[in-house]
């Protein structure tokens, strides 16, 4: 008797479902122990060796093919078909970890390799490879726990997700920026700040590799389309565990619109001109009293039409919104910080995959620039969407990072002088024309343990507040 209709998805799900509360090596032993499947599976399968060798943690894929040869009872391949064909279902195994917000995908979602030269023939999205193997997938999520064998994991949750209509318009856009890029012959340029949902994340053992792609001598790093974190993030928590509060839309149901990030920048055009005190009339927000930190990139929400201070496309996307105040000499007053680092982390790890390095990579920006007149009133100039160029990345940004990896592991100089004032030999702002390192910690008491064993203030990266003002005049402001 068939365990499942590999013709039905809901049959497929159901039989799914039936790992919830297991763990892999459960899932295993029971293969081994009922004898099930094909001989030629169950030889491969039910040995020790197999498991242990499924669980390493260099073996990415291993806990997918577990499920597939153990539970699903079918020979794990690399078929560019979804893995039930007749169904038209792909399997993926993902890992979810628990924080103090609650459940958050501890990573983005693998879909397929993108083949550069197959990518710049697809006559559409609907005819993609991408699509095809992504449209309907069974996400089998479990719990990840640091320092825990990867056999002990134990499931939680078995569900058939395709993405909402909604969602599946962004994806298309996303999916247009990735092979307009590729047919530009700028492969080697593709970034996951391109875009919102869909990403082109590297995927490579060795960062060294290269690989070729038409139109262009410059090979480009090997890349798959991957959902990104952010928006497994949602998912998780929306449609799986349904344990998060949802958030205000952009677009309204029924709300057509042809290109998102067109859409936001022309809701928020539709001010331009307009004082900040003017704004907060139209939408009702009292500063008399108290005026929020945050009252810039607030009325930008407000804008597009959201009350609170985030909105359901840019959680997903993991957009962040940045209000940019322009001078009325035309000059940024204050550069751009990020999170501050952990001096012990920073030297452990490399560039190609680094905290400062991966956030700039992955995340897209909307820029809400406002601009002082005269008079000194501060008035709306309008919107951007931007991520960092790749050569700004990979040019100076990687060698400020670079840099200060290598002052600390020769050991960070200090000088206090007469004031009590720390001075050290991280990348000052003139080193650099796009980023630097200086203190972003509440006062000298804020700190953390060099690798030397000193303590001293924490740090983190900025970009230089004149890099931020020359991107910005690529747009026009």
């Amino acid at each position: 008797m068939e365990l499942y209709d590999k013709k039905d998805p809901k049959s497929i799900e159901r039989y799914g479902k039936g790992m919830i509360g297991k763990t892999f090596r459960q899932i295993w032993k029971e293969n081994a122990e009922s004898g099930s499947g094909s001989q030629t599976l169950m030889e491969r399968t039910e040995t020790s060796r197999y498991a242990e060798r499924h669980s390493q943690k260099r073996y990415k894929g291993g806990m997918g093919n577990l499920v597939e040869e153990c539970y699903f009872k079918y020979k794990s391949n690399s078929d560019s078909n979804p893995d039930f064909p007749e169904a038209g279902v792909e399997l993926k195994v993902t890992p979810y970890k628990m924080t103090k917000k609650g459940m958050t995908a501890k990573e983005r979602l693998i879909l397929t390799m993108i083949n550069y030269g197959e990518l710049v023939k697809e006559p559409s999205f609907e005819e993609s490879h991408v699509w095809q193997k992504s449209k309907l997938i069974l996400l089998v999520w479990y719990l990840y726990q640091s320092g825990m064998v990867n056999l002990d994991f134990h499931i939680d949750f078995v569900n058939l997700f395709t993405p909402p209509p909604e969602d599946i318009e962004i994806i298309k856009e996303d999916y247009r920026k990735i092979q307009a890029k590729v047919r530009a012959g700028k492969a080697h340029e593709l970034s996951e700040g391109d875009t919102l949902y869909l990403g082109a994340a590297t995927k490579s053992s060795d960062s060294s590799k290269r690989t070729e792609q038409p139109y262009s001598d410059i090979e480009a790093k090997p890349r798959a389309f991957s959902y990104k974190n952010s928006y497994m993030n949602h998912i998780l928590n929306c449609y799986i565990s349904q344990g998060i509060e949802t958030y205000e839309p952009i677009v309204q149901k029924g709300e057509h619109f042809d290109d998102f990030e067109g859409l936001v920048i022309s809701k928020i055009d539709a001010y331009r001109g307009k004082s900040v005190p003017e704004l907060c009339q139209i939408f009702n927000i009292d500063i008399t009293k108290k005026k929020p930190k945050n009252l810039e990139s607030m009325l930008a929400f407000r804008m597009l039409g959201v009350k609170g201070n985030q909105a359901e496309e840019f959680v997903k996307a993991g957009i962040v919104v940045k209000a940019i105040r322009i001078e009325a000499n035309g000059k940024i007053k204050e550069s751009m910080s990020f999170p501050t680092f952990k001096f012990k982390e920073l030297v452990q790890q490399t560039w190609d995959d680094c905290d400062f390095g991966n956030y700039l990579r992955r995340t897209r920006f909307l820029f809400v620039v406002y601009r002082f007149d005269e008079a000194g009133r501060l008035n709306l100039q309008g919107g951007v969407f931007w991520n960092i160029p790749y050569k700004d990345l990979e040019g100076d940004v990687r060698k400020v990072w670079e840099t200060t990896k290598q002052v600390l592991c020769a050991g960070l100089v200090v000088e206090i002088d007469n004031k009590g004032r720390f001075h050290n030999n991280f990348p000052k702002k003139t080193d650099n024309p796009v980023s630097h390192v200086r203190p972003h910690a509440r006062d000298q008491q804020d700190t953390d343990e060099l690798p030397d064993g000193r303590i001293y203030p924490k740090q983190c990266f900025w970009l230089n507040n004149d890099y931020i003002l020359k991107q910005l005049k690529l747009y026009g402001f």
